[in-house]
C-alpha cells in the first residue's frame, strides 16, 4: 500500500479503479482491506463507475501504530482523511464510513463541508450523539492476557476480530478510549450535506438510525434487514441502498 505523512504520522491508503472518486473510512479494529475489499464493497463501487479510495486509520492496518489515547479523537482522524484528499489532489467527493469510520466521516462533514459531496453513515445511529456504552469492556477485552479471560459478549467479539485480523491490540485499546468521542446535537444539526444513515436491524451497538437521521438537516434512514453490527458491513441490501442514495443525491459528472 502507498502511504503519506499526516503531520508526521504514516497513513496507508489504497486507490482502486479510475472512475469518480469516493472515500471509504473503515471501522474500529478493521482496515481498508477487511472493511471494504473483503466485503465486496470495492468491487461493487468499481462496477458502479467509482474510484474507491480507502485509508487505514491511524493505529490500524498498515498505518502507524500509536499508543497515546490523545492521538485518537475522531475529529483528528478526520483530519487524516482531509490530508489524504490534499495528497491526492481531490477537492470534493462522496464519503462512506462504517461504525467508527462513520463517526470520523461525520466530523469530516462537520469541519470540512466543502470536501464532502454526500455522506453515508453505516453502522452508526443515535450513538453518534450518545457514545458507545460497551467501550470499557472492549478495552478490557483487548488488553486481557488471553481470550479465555474475556466473558463480556461485545468485548469477546472485538477480541476475536482483532486476533483474526492480526491487529495491534494495544494500539486499538488506546484508540477506543477517545475515538468514541460523541458529537453534540447542535453540531450534528450543522451537517447540511445529504446523508444516508444505515444500521442493521439486529445491531445493538449503533443506536436508532431514524433518530439520528431526524437530527440531521437533510438525511434519510435505512434499516439493513436481519443483520447485526458485524454482518451488516458488506450486506447487499446496504450496498444497494447506498448506491441508490448516491445516484439520487450527487451530481453525475461532478469533478474531482
Amino acid at each position: 500500500m502507498p502511504e503519506f505523512s499526516s503531520q508526521g504520522i504514516a497513513i496507508a491508503y489504497e486507490v482502486h479503479g479510475e472512475g469518480r472518486p469516493i472515500l471509504l473510512i473503515h471501522g474500529f479494529a478493521s482496515s481498508a482491506e477487511v472493511n471494504w475489499v473483503a466485503t465486496g464493497w470495492v468491487d461493487t463501487l468499481l462496477k458502479a463507475g467509482y474510484q474507491a479510495i480507502a485509508l487505514d486509520n491511524r493505529g490500524h492496518g498498515r498505518s502507524r501504530k500509536l499508543y497515546d489515547p490523545q492521538l485518537y479523537f475522531a475529529r483528528e482522524m478526520a483530519r487524516d482523511a482531509v490530508r489524504l484528499l490534499d495528497h491526492l489532489g481531490i477537492k470534493r467527493l462522496p464519503v462512506i464510513g462504517y461504525s467508527m469510520g462513520a463517526r470520523i466521516a461525520a466530523f469530516l462533514a462537520l469541519d470540512h463541508p466543502e470536501r464532502v459531496e454526500a455522506l453515508v453513515l453505516g453502522g452508526m445511529g443515535r450513538n453518534l450523539v450518545t457514545g458507545l456504552a460497551d467501550s470499557e469492556p472492549i478495552i478490557a477485552a483487548l488488553t486481557a492476557e488471553s481470550l479465555s479471560q474475556v466473558t463480556h459478549p461485545t468485548g469477546r467479539q472485538f477480541r476475536i476480530f482483532a486476533e483474526h485480523t492480526g491487529a495491534d491490540r494495544a494500539a486499538l485499546a488506546a484508540c477506543m478510549i477517545n475515538s468514541r468521542q460523541p458529537m453534540a446535537e447542535e453540531d450534528l444539526r450543522r451537517i447540511a450535506v445529504a446523508t444516508l444513515v444505515a444500521v442493521g436491524e439486529d445491531d445493538t451497538m449503533a443506536g436508532d438510525p431514524a433518530e439520528l437521521a431526524a437530527l440531521l438537516p437533510d438525511a434519510e434512514a435505512f434499516v439493513v434487514p436481519r443483520r447485526d453490527h458485524m454482518r451488516a458491513t458488506g450486506d447487499k441490501a446496504f450496498k444497494a441502498a447506498a448506491l441508490d442514495f448516491l445516484e439520487r443525491r450527487t451530481a453525475p459528472n461532478a469533478p474531482k
